[in-house]
């Protein structure tokens, strides 16, 4: 199954951009790449949600020789041109430069910036690679996640079997289509749904609300960030008779806010959707049914359809299978001549399944945090700090996957906010998601390893970031 051929088979489907106040149809949205090789090639697409990049999406996809890596258009540029030499693509699309050195602009009778490599040859890519994502959500780190159309068909298609999307739906595009999530939001909605909204303002804005209660969005998307956040600012207070069903996923939210959530879904006549999923899977693996959520309180749900989880006997970590699970990473073009997909997927998470066959997380194997949806390594982010700043004494740790804590020495503390900056440009995370703690010393081990035992064993609730 092709994913164009899908969408275009859905009559339903308009594309209603605010910024220009203009309905596109599905048709409307492809245009004709110039210039192309017989081969297959590689497209940088540095994304936001307006429609124009929706546009670029979309008609780059078209093409059966196309790879299209999905990137944030607000990265920085030195991150851009690193990434750009590592993976020497023969395209990039970028809205936010108007010259790029060696490339040719080609966006001639197109809405988006294109331009073409004046110098790239030809590489080796696998028949079926079609997409490259981030593993993090951000570009703070070279890895990509190699996947194919199949995988993400399958994936909408999964979605599609269990959330309430109707052609009568009315769905912003208010998660970032670089990140698995928001990517999964538009598939499923382009196949299945109603109109698509573009150039939506932030979640948190007043703005955004106003919009809501104008058009009737029928549905949303959110990150535990958002959830916590629109738990402070009176959401749960609202009354919002238009909303069918919303959803959440990108990390874990606490039990008593899924809690308030639900009650509020039952209040308003609504579902609400809590969902697991990684990158590594085309984002989704598992979702708890609405009237599930007291009684199989703090579970991941079901496996979705065509999805089986299983738990490690020696190591209790959690892994699942599925048609939507990659064919591999790659970190440079010397890697996309293969794709493999893994017996079973290895998610780093601890759990356990239930006699009703519900998942629940237990615990990490490695050091992941997931941050308002992005996934960071937390050893990766120590070592490039280390490594940047000349630190010896520096460890990280994840608290609740609410924050990032980092802890330096009182001989660095006058490195705080170069440190927060730093994190910023590199993981696109918030300073308000980090919390700088100084400390005399960072405690080890009697092995020499960083305690970091210690280290969150007496971490508090970082409500406030005191430093940054």
């Amino acid at each position: 199954m092709k994913l164009l051929d899908l969408i275009k088979e859905n009559q339903a489907l308009t594309f209603n951009d605010l910024k220009q106040n203009r309905v596109f149809q599905f048709d409307e949205m492809l245009y004709k790449v110039p210039d192309l090789p017989e081969y297959k090639f590689l497209i940088f697409h540095y994304s936001n949600n307006s429609i124009e990049s929706l546009m670029a999406f979309f008609s780059y996809w078209s093409y059966e020789n196309t790879v299209i890596t999905l990137l944030s258009d607000s990265i920085s540029l030195e991150l851009k041109k690193n990434l750009e030499e590592l993976y020497n693509p023969l395209y990039i699309s970028d809205q936010t430069r108007e010259i790029i050195p060696d490339y040719g602009d080609v966006s001639k009778n197109l809405p988006f910036k294109l331009f073409k490599s004046l110098t790239a040859k030809e590489c080796s890519i696998a028949a079926e690679i079609k997409l490259l994502l981030s593993t993090s959500g951000t570009t703070g780190s070279p890895k990509l996640v190699k996947l194919s159309e199949q995988n993400v068909v399958e994936n909408a298609l999964s979605i599609i079997d269990y959330l309430p999307i109707k052609p009568t739906d009315r769905t912003p595009l208010n998660l970032p289509i670089h990140y698995s999530y928001g990517l999964s939001v538009l598939t499923s909605n382009a196949i299945a749904g109603g109109i698509i909204y573009t150039s939506v303002d932030d979640i948190l804005k007043q703005s955004f609300w106003e919009t809501f209660q104008k058009l009737e969005f029928t549905s949303i998307a959110g990150v535990p960030f958002v959830y916590e956040m629109l738990a402070r600012i009176g959401f749960l207070n609202k009354e919002l008779a238009c909303l069918r069903y919303f959803t959440q996923a990108g990390g874990r939210l606490n039990e008593d806010l899924i809690e308030k959530f639900y009650y509020f879904s039952v209040k308003n006549e609504s579902k609400f959707y809590v969902m697991y999923g990684q990158t590594e899977a085309t984002a989704r693996m598992s979702y708890l049914p609405p009237d599930q959520i007291v009684e199989k309180s703090g579970s991941i749900g079901r496996p979705i359809k065509n999805g089986t989880f299983i738990i490690d006997p020696e190591t209790n970590e959690l892994c699942y299978k599925g048609p939507n699970v990659f064919g591999g990473y790659c970190e440079t073009h010397f890697d996309l001549n293969t794709y493999v997909q893994p017996e079973w997927l290895k998610t780093g998470d601890l759990g356990r399944i239930d006699k009703d066959g519900f998942i629940y997380i237990t615990g990490r194997l490695k050091r992941f945090a997931k941050i308002a949806g992005y996934r960071v390594n937390l050893d990766e982010l120590e070592n490039l700090l280390k490594g940047h700043f000349h630190l010896t004494n520096l460890a990280c740790i994840n608290f609740l996957d609410k924050k990032i804590l980092l802890f330096i020495t009182n001989d660095r503390a006058n490195d705080t906010e170069l440190l927060l900056e730093y994190i910023r440009d590199q993981f696109g995370i918030h300073h308000t998601l980090i919390k700088v703690e100084i400390i005399d010393e960072i405690p080890y081990t009697l092995n020499g390893k960083v305690n970091y035992q210690q280290l969150q064993s007496n971490a508090v609730e970082p409500n406030v970031n005191r430093i940054g």
